[in-house]
């Protein structure tokens, strides 16, 4: 049984983790505001950009070419999937649920016989998958350094996967990233961007409008489908940090209030173990008492 001075100091160990959770929870609720601003205002533009180049996609599907972005390779052996991931932990199972389904996807993949090479954007999801998948690591992307996602630091992400696409080091690219719902609920996301993938739904929105194109619909196609692949990945990005801090918001306000009932425990089973001793000593004193 701990004595009352292990007691004491465990109540006051809790109390200043406490403290930090407390903190940390306050930061995550301020950057989480300015993360879901910035995640919701980029979906109107993304899904309307993808809108458009859904459209010009299905109006040249029936031709005999188009840009490599969008027709691939006409392989489907090397897979290159991009895990992006946060820098920091103590965000729940933010991290781990995104690498887990990055690693069940390379898993199905390397089962079936296919390459997998693999680019990890953030530390935590590459320590993850790196005991299992690093003889497939490829490069790593450190944003530690940057406080605030801006649409050049996807773009670079964007060239490099570009060049090695030109490169014919693979054929086929997949994100794997969080969705933003809420401060609860983030999905993790797998979204092929080579070659484009658009929804029926992003095809149909703009079908119903006769557009004239200048110049052609296929030149149009080679100039923006480089630029969609940024955009979906600062898309990505964007939802990645909303989903960061409100599952680290979450996980914290959890701590704190683990730690709240643990303290109550703890005051409860000092208090017990203090009146034990009193007890003690007071039987010491009458027995003594009644000796003499």
């Amino acid at each position: 049984m701990p004595s009352l001075k292990d007691l004491k100091n465990r109540i006051e160990s809790v109390k200043n983790t406490r403290k930090i959770t407390k903190a940390m929870q306050m930061v995550a609720a301020a950057k989480l505001r300015r993360a879901q601003d910035s995640a919701e205002a980029s979906r109107p533009y993304t899904e309307r950009f993808n809108a458009v180049l859904g459209a010009l996609a299905s109006a040249n599907a029936a031709g005999s070419g188009g840009p490599q972005l969008l027709v691939g390779t006409g392989k489907d052996q090397t897979h290159l999937l991009v895990l992006m991931t946060a820098e920091r932990g103590l965000c729940g199972g933010f991290n781990s649920n995104i690498a887990k389904l990055a690693k069940a996807h390379a898993l199905k993949l390397l089962e079936q016989g296919k390459t997998v090479k693999i680019i990890t954007v953030g530390k935590k999801g590459r320590d993850v998958v790196k005991r299992d998948l690093g003889e497939h690591f490829v490069d790593h992307i450190d944003l530690s350094e940057i406080k605030s996602i801006r649409y050049t630091d996807a773009q670079a992400i964007s060239k490099s996967i570009l060049e090695r696409f030109t490169a014919g080091e693979f054929d086929v690219a997949t994100l794997f990233y969080s969705k933003f719902v809420n401060v609860v609920t983030q999905i993790p996301t797998a979204q092929r961007v080579i070659p484009a993938s658009f929804d029926d739904n992003e095809s149909t929105k703009t079908e119903s409008v006769n557009y004239e194109y200048e110049p052609t619909e296929e030149e149009i196609l080679a100039d923006l489908l480089p630029r969609g692949v940024g955009t979906q990945i600062f898309a990505a990005l964007l939802e990645n940090g909303a989903s960061e801090q409100g599952a680290r918001m979450s996980a914290m306000d959890n701590a704190t209030r683990n730690a709240g009932d643990m303290i109550d425990k703890l005051t409860i089973q000092y208090n017990r173990s203090r009146q034990a001793v009193i007890t003690n000593e007071l039987i010491e004193i009458i027995s003594g008492a009644e000796a003499l």
